[in-house]
């Protein structure tokens, strides 16, 4: 019983650096291709309240801004434990 109790609590390693300027741009990339997404997805573009960005409404901007790095974060460990980066 013991056994099969230490088998399913067994760890994943999963290989990630430190961050880099490559990660950076990664990140960078993949938040500028969510804001596209998101701005050409949405149907209410601009809405009220404004935000500091020309065309994009707060509400567009923040859920631009979380898609991105929720890509970006797969992208980056995808990359990662790939080799890539």
């Amino acid at each position: 019983m013991i056994n099969s109790i230490l088998l399913a609590a067994q760890t994943v390693n999963i290989r990630s650096d430190n961050w880099s300027l490559q990660v950076g741009v990664v990140m960078i990339l993949c938040n500028i291709l969510a804001l596209v997404i998101v701005r050409y997805a949405t149907q209410d573009r601009g809405s009220k309240p404004a935000s500091p960005v020309p065309g994009f409404g707060l509400p567009q901007l923040i859920a631009g801004a979380c898609f991105g790095h929720i890509i970006g974060a797969g992208v980056i460990l995808g990359l990662t434990n790939s080799g890539v980066l």
